[in-house]
């Protein structure tokens, strides 16, 4: 194919403004799909954890055929916790879709993708997604979309070819989109008829084709390549996927990966390709060589990693590395201690969760690996607590069973050597009856309110810069003040003087003083001192978390106390008495909700809460005492 057919390019948005909806349709309208296939919604999200969340984790490449040009499209996250993702795709693209949701407007991973698109020198097209929604009837919302997103084009230092970014108004979900912004009102009614191909003329006009250099180094001795992606084939094992930057490659053909080993050095590796495809909708397809410009996949190297350069001869020089912004939260993983620990999964030994850890780290350039204070804990490096949360439910899935901390706050130092801590902008759209609560509850996190602006009919939206220590555990109190009707986002600012001391938990711990299972008589004596997270008939063992206690230190107590049975009975003993209420804790509300003292016991059944320390004669209960 003559790269002048070719065109790469990302689609880029904060979570929830439609990208995933919109590949859907791109893809069925591009006739990728024969006419006896089925389709499901949101085709792209193929992990499970994406489509019971509703979000995209993994960045996925998929391809579209338009009046004889390939079109190679990449669906990125939009959470900003997988802003790594973003990253390193953004090298593999030419251009790129910035998606807006035309009733919020941009947001803040809006923000942080297009800062990155921008610094490649990458040409955007600005598609204004959700045309349909109610508030936008009246197109007023709209302008000011537009005018907002073009504010912060110049405020990223956009240059006068990226200012003059083309416009496509659409609704995703319905499958049709317009440059015209008067025609947006007949499609709305009905009058008129549209389809999402003036989005693909865009692209073929707007983003530009490979820049390829010159012809001499068009064979296949001048092959170089950045592997962007990873996958794993059953048959060839693993798989590189990346751009190809100049020359050709040939299935068979002997190749050098230069690469970097464990302690940073520079190394080279030797090997045959023993697999080439490209894409070709959502499937890889045998390919009998890649040429420059175009996305492919090779195999051969069981060794190779994500900014790995792979070249066609000695002479062949390496390209620089992906390089992601740095992580700002710590979490140690341990080997499960607990008395229970085999009962529900592989209780795995500190070599296998070692060896797991580093092999998620070697897919996501986003996660750091350290090895821990002892030979069965290591200390993993991220970007927020989703991440984390998402990386744990994908290793109980798998059948293992471990303890992880409490995420920690990674501090630096300044050149003063005074510390510094990450800060963080949460963007907050909420029921303006809510904003005093809110406001007042970031407050106390060491919160400063830096923007209130109204949002349609009854609701705010605010902008406040506080320390990442401060969100976590946020969400959670953020959503109950609002009645589940407020919208939360973050983006990382940067690193700022330490804030001082910040509360993190108030109250303390109900904990079993006993190995049992837990009995409804013993549990209705403990309901008067806290909030219960067990039910009856649950095993539990000493040390382990049964409910918060309202008071702010630890309690220890007997959840398997049975009624004892006598011959004695008085009038309206035995009426029917049950509990009033358990909170049953998730996977994120226990990473918010533990002290530094803490476990989280994860296994494939269960997700438990527990003391470091299990024996109640060897800790102590007072939080002055346990927490430093």
């Amino acid at each position: 194919m003559n790269p002048s057919q070719l065109r790469n390019l990302c689609i880029i948005a904060h979570v929830d403004h439609g990208k995933t909806t919109l590949v859907d349709h791109l893809l069925k309208q591009a006739g990728t799909f024969q006419a006896h296939e089925t389709m499901s919604d949101r085709v792209m999200d193929s992990m499970d954890l994406e489509r019971e969340r509703g979000i995209t984790i993994m960045a996925k490449n998929t391809a579209v055929r338009y009046k004889g040009h390939k079109i190679n499209i990449v669906d990125t996250p939009g959470h900003a916790d997988f802003g790594g993702e973003v990253e390193r795709i953004l090298g593999m693209c030419d251009g790129a879709i910035l998606l807006v949701d035309a009733a919020e407007g941009p947001l803040p991973q809006t923000r942080f993708v297009l800062h990155k698109a921008l610094q490649q020198g990458h040409q955007v097209i600005l598609c204004i997604n959700k045309v349909d929604r109610p508030e936008c009837t009246d197109g007023l919302r709209i302008q000011e979309v537009v005018n907002q997103t073009f504010d912060l084009f110049v405020e990223l230092g956009a240059n006068e070819t990226q200012l003059d970014f083309p416009i496509v108004y659409a609704a995703a979900r319905h499958g049709w989109c317009t440059p015209d912004f008067d025609a947006i009102r007949p499609l709305l009614d009905g009058t008129a008829k549209s389809t999402l191909e003036p989005l693909f003329e865009t692209m073929l006009k707007h983003i530009p084709p490979p820049r390829i250099p010159e012809s001499e180094t068009q064979d296949n001795a001048g092959f170089q390549m950045l592997v962007s992606n990873l996958s794993y084939s059953d048959y060839v094992g693993r798989l590189a996927i990346g751009r190809v930057m100049s020359g050709k490659v040939k299935k068979n053909q002997r190749i050098i990966r230069r690469g970097v080993n464990a302690a940073g050095a520079a190394m080279n590796e030797s090997f045959n390709v023993q697999h080439l495809a490209a894409f070709e909708g959502l499937k890889q397809v045998d390919a009998a060589e890649g040429f420059a410009g175009d996305i492919i996949v090779l195999a051969g190297s069981e060794n190779v990693e994500i900014g790995d350069t792979i070249v066609g001869s000695e002479e062949g020089k390496p390209l620089p590395r992906i390089v992601v912004e740095k992580p700002t939260l710590g979490m140690i993983f341990s080997v499960n201690t607990s008395p229970l620990s085999g009962l529900e999964g592989e209780a795995i030994q500190s070599r296998k969760l070692r060896e797991r850890l580093l092999r998620e780290v070697r897919h996501n350039v986003a996660l750091r690996f350290e090895d821990g204070a002892t030979p069965d804990q290591f200390r993993v490096l991220g970007r927020g607590e989703l991440q984390f949360a998402i990386l744990i439910e994908q290793m109980r899935r798998e059948g293992y069973e471990f303890m992880v901390g409490k995420p920690q706050v990674l501090y630096q130092a300044a050149e003063d050597g005074s510390k510094l801590e990450p800060m963080e902008r949460a963007v907050l759209d909420m029921p303006e009856t809510a904003a005093s609560e809110v406001t007042q509850l970031f407050q106390t996190r060491k919160g400063i309110l830096t923007k209130y602006e109204p949002q349609g009919v009854a609701r705010v939206r605010l902008e406040i810069d506080i320390p990442t220590r401060g969100l976590l555990g946020m969400r959670s109190k953020y959503l109950t003040a609002t009645r589940g009707a407020g919208l939360m986002s973050t983006i990382l600012l940067g690193y700022d003087k330490h804030k001082g001391d910040i509360a993190h938990r108030l109250v303390g711990s109900l904990i079993s003083d006993r190995a049992g299972d837990t009995v409804e008589y013993g549990l209705l004596g403990l309901e008067d001192r806290g909030i219960l997270f067990l039910g009856p008939g649950v095993p539990v063992y000493e040390g382990m978390i049964i409910g918060e206690h309202s008071k702010d230190n630890d309690l220890n107590v007997n959840p398997c106390r049975e009624k004892k049975l006598t011959n004695i009975r008085s009038a309206g003993a035995e009426f029917l008495v049950t509990l009033a209420g358990i909170r049953k804790m998730s996977l994120e509300q226990c990473l918010e909700w533990i002290d530094e003292d803490e476990w989280i016991e994860v296994t494939p059944k269960s997700i438990r809460l527990r003391k470091k320390v299990l024996p109640q004669n060897l800790r102590s209960v007072k939080r002055s005492e346990r927490i430093n």
